[in-house]
């Protein structure tokens, strides 16, 4: 089966699930194996964002966008020469890879008949779903659920699930110096806690997101666990990311609302230089574990946790 891949993400699981060899076509951003964008055709170009900053990146991309600019090309010519049978692409976000839509229509009108699987998970559960998804338009179901069982062992707790338990991610957790910021983000300690809610959890909490492991108290773990645990099941609910209390909503506060592509009313992701909801100090931006960190260095003081809580309004 010819396979073009254009996302990174379903470019990593085609060699996870050993189809490498299947795979014809990429996309500039999948060097992850560093083989793919060497050794494949490459039908989707890009500006190469290597050697860039997370926060010029993000500059970038607001500037395309905000100029009606595209962030991607389809080199249809070079698809077309492929003669895929299956295409990996996805519709979350207009800004992580092609739409769907636009490669099949891309298709149509190139006269190709290859079927187009668009991976869109919201979940853990559903990214694990994204596995056995490729592996059965692909032909070998099996080697689908041979890896998500190998990569589900690997994993910290998802607050998710209810039947997760977080302790033995605290465990982990009170015994490092590292930042509680990375800790979240490490996927073997909270396995789905993206860069938002890391950044979000922490404004609410007060805490200085570079607040070492080991500082974090036995009920401050279990507030931000349930915290974080709330925002994700609503996000979910919602198909949107919300983290502001019923105070700060733009109802409330008589402000105009958030404009991202992320969507969304958020305290500090993406707010670089603008004013705090709750105090009016300007956001502060810094790279942190390869992300970009966020946070108001008012709310969130370099202390040890502080006992002290944002006002938590009913939402």
């Amino acid at each position: 089966m010819r396979v073009v891949s254009l996302l990174p993400s379903a470019t990593e699981i085609v060699y996870a699930l050993g189809l490498g060899d299947q795979l014809v076509g990429v996309t500039f951003e999948c060097d992850e194996p560093p083989s793919a964008r060497a050794e494949k055709t490459v039908v989707v170009g890009g500006r190469d964002t290597r050697g860039m900053t997370p926060g010029e990146i993000d500059d970038y991309v607001k500037g395309q966008l905000g100029a009606g600019g595209d962030l991607y090309t389809l080199h249809a010519g070079a698809l077309a020469g492929l003669d895929p049978e299956l295409i990996l692409t996805q519709d979350l976000c207009r800004v992580c890879a092609l739409p769907s839509g636009q490669v099949s229509d891309a298709l149509d009108h190139l006269g190709c008949r290859a079927d187009v699987v668009s991976l869109d998970p919201y979940t853990l559960d559903e990214v694990f779903a994204t596995f056995t998804t490729v592996a059965a338009a692909a032909g070998v179901p099996e080697r689908g659920t041979a890896l998500v069982a190998a990569l589900r062992a690997r994993l910290g707790a998802d607050p998710l699930r209810d039947d997760a338990d977080p302790a033995p991610a605290y465990r982990r957790i009170s015994a490092s110096t590292r930042p509680v910021f990375a800790l979240l983000l490490d996927q073997s300690i909270v396995a789905g806690c993206g860069l938002i809610y890391a950044n979000e959890v922490l404004f609410r909490a007060g805490l200085d997101p570079y607040t070492p492991g080991r500082m974090i108290g036995p009920a401050c773990w279990d507030e931000l666990w349930a915290d974080l645990r709330a925002l994700m099941k609503e996000g979910v609910a919602r198909g949107r990311i919300d983290t502001v209390h019923t105070a700060h909503t733009p109802e409330a506060m008589q402000r105009a609302p958030r404009v991202d592509r992320h969507g969304g009313e958020v305290y500090v992701y993406r707010r670089p230089g603008l004013p705090c909801y709750v105090c009016g100090t300007a956001i502060a931006r810094g790279p942190m574990a390869g992300r970009n960190l966020y946070w108001c260095p008012t709310c969130q003081p370099v202390v040890a946790p502080r006992r002290a809580r944002r006002a938590r309004s009913s939402r």
